[in-house]
């Protein structure tokens, strides 16, 4: 099955991997969809949605087994104060329910900040978009997709 983030990165050109797992809607964790799709969770990116004081919405992706630094997203992103959204609030803002974000494809083009260590791997895995599928696709080509900024924007969990 296509998903819009798949077609995205097809109008672009990318080469990427669609994987698929089976749902445990009580485990959506990123460690969980790692062990499912047999990546470490380091490699396994996860799609967060947050909120800054001065430039409002936008996409914070960090590493499966991290969690993320605000002080270290709000630097990045300029802002003074920024925290995630509530879990409400994903689904109208991005078009995608939890367990299944991803800033491919999303409803409006918000900026996506990316944690620095994407950088050490020669394929991440990333949500296609729906609970189930994995988008497995290079580093350089993802940031490429979403106009990634790189920073230092996880923290040990």
């Amino acid at each position: 099955m296509k998903t819009n983030a798949a077609r995205q990165l097809d109008n672009l050109g990318i080469a990427y991997e669609l994987k698929n797992y089976d749902i445990d809607p009580d485990d959506l964790s990123a460690e969980s969809v790692a062990a499912k799709v047999g990546m470490p969770p380091e490699q396994v990116f996860k799609t967060l949605v947050a909120r800054g004081d001065r430039n409002g919405v936008c996409f914070a992706v960090v590493p499966g087994d991290a969690k993320l630094d605000l002080k270290g997203l709000a630097r990045l992103s300029g802002d003074r104060k920024i925290d995630t959204v509530p879990l409400k609030e994903v689904q109208p803002l991005t078009g995608y329910i939890r367990g299944g974000v991803t800033a491919l494809a999303a409803k409006k083009a918000y900026p996506v900040y990316v944690d620095e260590t994407i950088e050490l791997f020669d394929v991440i895995s990333v949500s296609a978009g729906v609970r189930g599928t994995q988008l497995l696709v290079s580093p350089a080509d993802y940031l490429r997709a979403v106009e990634g900024k790189v920073g230092a924007i996880a923290a040990p969990k």
